[in-house]
């Protein structure tokens, strides 16, 4: 289960996000003062779709998934590696969360008292306005992971959350995928099955190989094709 702690200053803390660079050490000291640390196992629920948001949860290690429950299946928005926060819409609108999240690796998170947060959201333009950025890219990335998911094949679908992977979450090739199968399915919007299926596909035209959890993108123009074409 989570473990709670408190040990360092957000003022002095080396693993804070870079939007609590447009915070004064008198707001840090506000952060600092209503947040409490904690951790997470690899596969253990941050929060839960349709429950109360009384928080402003920052990870500072490990990897995270988003995701939306659905009619019996998952998708799953997004990945969030450190220094990231997690804040949904739901604090200006219910006071619930519109999404799930759960730690992929073991994890730990800053879950900060939503009202300091809009406290200073109030307060600091500058910080109110790279909050607003951030949340805009999100949204950026949602729009076309909605392209994806409606006007390509599975095939074009899983070249995507490849990509997304090497280049946006583990940042390398070959990289050790820490997500599972299903996770993949989920990202993907298909079933395991087809997700399994298609990975053995691209290993036998050489476009992959795969180890294990180990994946590397051999042929990544012949990828890059069949993301384009779908």
């Amino acid at each position: 289960m989570a473990r709670f702690k408190q040990s360092n200053n957000c003022v002095d803390c080396k693993c804070k996000s870079s939007i609590f660079k447009a915070l004064s050490s008198t707001e840090l000291d506000l952060i600092n003062n209503n947040r409490y640390e904690v951790s997470f196992r690899a596969g253990e629920m941050m929060f839960k779709q349709g429950t109360p948001s009384p928080h402003f949860l920052c990870l500072t290690t490990g990897l995270a998934k988003l995701y939306i429950e659905g009619y019996g299946k998952n998708l799953i928005l997004s990945l969030v590696k450190p220094v990231e926060y997690i804040l949904g819409p739901g604090i200006y609108v219910d006071n619930r969360h519109h999404y799930s999240a759960s730690a992929v690796e073991d994890s730990t998170a800053c879950l900060v008292d939503v009202t300091s947060f809009k406290q200073i959201m109030r307060s600091n333009p500058d910080f109110s306005d790279e909050f607003i950025r951030r949340i805009s890219i999100m949204t950026i990335f949602n729009f076309e992971q909605f392209i994806s998911l409606t006007q390509k094949q599975m095939n074009g679908r899983i070249a995507d959350a490849l990509f997304y992977l090497s280049d946006q979450i583990y940042e390398k090739n070959p990289f050790e995928m820490t997500i599972s199968r299903q996770d993949l399915a989920d990202l993907s919007g298909m079933s395991k099955e087809s997700a399994i299926r298609i990975l053995k596909e691209l290993k036998d035209e050489g476009i992959l190989s795969v180890n294990g959890n180990i994946l590397h993108i051999l042929n990544p123009q012949q990828l890059k094709k069949i993301s384009i074409t779908g």
